[in-house]
């Protein structure tokens, strides 16, 4: 999911570079979305992965 917000990030790079203001902003704000669902998930994953327990 990082991988898709770096992906974004450098489309709003290039697209901001070349001129296209609108394109630009859009793709940041998907990057920004997409960046703070994976902080979410990722903090979420340890707490629920920290609680389980290995059973022996």
């Amino acid at each position: 999911m990082i991988g898709w917000a770096i992906t974004f990030l450098i489309i709003a790079l290039i697209a901001a570079v070349l001129g296209f203001g609108g394109i630009a902003g859009t793709a940041v704000g998907i990057a920004k979305i997409i960046f703070f669902v994976a902080i979410v998930l990722f903090v979420l994953s340890l707490i629920f992965g920290r609680s389980r327990r290995p059973s022996l």
